[in-house]
């Protein structure tokens, strides 16, 4: 093996952790959403998020009209682009894994698919941009996974064939299937929403399991 790539959000992103740290502040600094109780607000809004695939401005514009708030959804919106990478929490281990791999000489990819400044400032935010020889992130990219361009494109500037590459994501389609069926190696970092994907080559709980298999 010659490079790792990871998947961003649930696999090296607590993203679920990040969000409710983001969620509690934007409630404090805001008085408009205190005409709500603060752990509906937050209830709501994760429900609506529904774990990031349904992007803000739909989340802040529903809450807006069930909540009958006099607020601004585009005010909200913006609080969130900007302020979101400020509460980005890695998952354990998260350094200590990128050290290890960048000790073995291994080259370092992260694939994500979002919008480009925004993911990339929560790479910023988790103090590990540093680490990969490159990043590629969907917007910018004008690929989403599981879009097999998207991958080869990864490999092509990590100048690695897919044999001598391991992919480690959480999603069973975008991740696990996308890159095991372009001959990577496909790592799934277990997520209790998702059953496990049997195209899997292993599996992780923790990031550190990834000892086992460089």
């Amino acid at each position: 093996m010659k490079a790792v790539i990871f998947d961003l959000d649930g696999t090296l992103l607590d993203r679920e952790s990040s969000l409710l740290s983001f969620l509690e502040d934007q409630y404090v600094r805001f008085r408009g959403l205190q005409k709500i109780d603060k752990q509906a607000f937050v209830n709501r809004f994760v429900e609506l998020d529904c774990r990031g695939y349904v992007w803000k401005d739909a989340v802040y514009q529903q809450m807006i009209q069930e909540c009958g708030l006099d607020m601004s959804w585009e005010e909200l919106l913006e609080d969130y682009i900007t302020n979101f990478h400020r509460h980005c929490i890695g998952f354990p281990n998260l350094l200590e894994v990128l050290d290890l791999i960048k000790q073995q000489g291994l080259k370092l990819g992260l694939l994500s698919n979002g919008y480009g400044q925004f993911q990339y400032a929560n790479v910023q935010g988790l103090g590990i941009e540093a680490y990969f020889d490159c990043i590629l992130i969907s917007e910018w990219e004008g690929l989403r996974k599981p879009d097999p361009a998207i991958f080869h494109r990864a490999l092509y500037k990590l100048s690695v064939r897919a044999e001598e590459a391991i992919y480690v994501g959480d999603h069973p389609d975008n991740d696990v299937r996308a890159s095991r069926a372009i001959g990577m190696t496909a790592i799934w970092k277990e997520d209790k929403y998702y059953e496990i994907p049997a195209e899997a080559n292993a599996m992780i709980q923790d990031l550190l399991d990834l000892k086992l298999y460089l």
